[in-house]
């Protein structure tokens, strides 16, 4: 048996017992983690598509350690310019084993209301934050953040996370949680530093947050 699941923001064809690189998981390692997005089961000559994800199915694995990939380099060239930059990235990973491929009955029917009830919660509870942080305008360039782009800074300004002192004061797993939460795509990043960062520039000290971001790599520490 095999199957066709999502995990951080990438598809992968997963069997029980294979071991999968993903993109950096929030969850510890040694801990098992569930994924619920599988979009295809094969059984021998069954095959079970979803629509777009199968219902009830589900992909359980254990983190075996987390860790880097390869250098990459990017080098940049103006003509004419001027213009050299030349960057050096590890992307985070996370070494998993596939344990278990359920095809059906993982999400308990009685979940699905509360959930839906969750979210319009947490929607209606979004949109007052951010009309709050628009109306007094106090939010903080949280692009500033080694690691953190425009839409992962839009992500946690959505959360209640507008300022550096609030990020401050959060552990990078909370932080993390809120990257995966707003979409899958920003479930790879790695928020370890972040609430380092955003103390140093909460309390201005603009030279000591330049110093600590030149050691880092994308967020993380080389």
């Amino acid at each position: 048996m095999y199957a066709i699941v999502e995990i951080a923001g990438h598809q992968f064809k997963v069997e029980k017992d294979q071991k999968v690189f993903v993109n950096r998981l929030a969850t510890e390692e040694g801990k098992k983690v569930s994924f619920d997005n599988v979009l295809l089961i094969g059984d021998g000559n069954n095959v079970t598509l979803g629509a777009p994800a199968i219902d009830g199915a589900q992909v359980s694995a254990k983190v075996l350690k987390h860790l880097k990939g390869d250098k990459v380099i990017v080098f940049k060239k103006k003509r004419r310019k001027g213009y050299r930059v030349k960057n050096g990235h590890r992307q985070a990973l996370s070494e998993i084993v596939i344990e278990t491929i359920v095809t059906s009955g993982a999400k308990p029917a009685k979940k699905a209301e509360p959930k839906k009830e969750t979210k319009k919660a947490e929607t209606k509870a979004t949109a007052s934050k951010a009309e709050a942080k628009k109306a007094t305008g106090k939010a903080d360039d949280l692009k500033k953040i080694e690691g953190a782009g425009p839409k992962a800074a839009e992500a946690l300004v959505n959360a209640g996370y507008e300022t550096f002192a609030k990020i401050a004061e959060a552990k990078p797993e909370e932080l993390s949680t809120v990257l995966s939460e707003a979409s899958s795509r920003l479930a790879h990043i790695v928020t370890d530093t972040w609430p380092k960062q955003a103390k140093l520039a909460a309390d201005g000290k603009w030279d000591e947050l330049k110093e600590l971001q030149d050691k880092l790599d994308g967020g993380i520490e080389k």
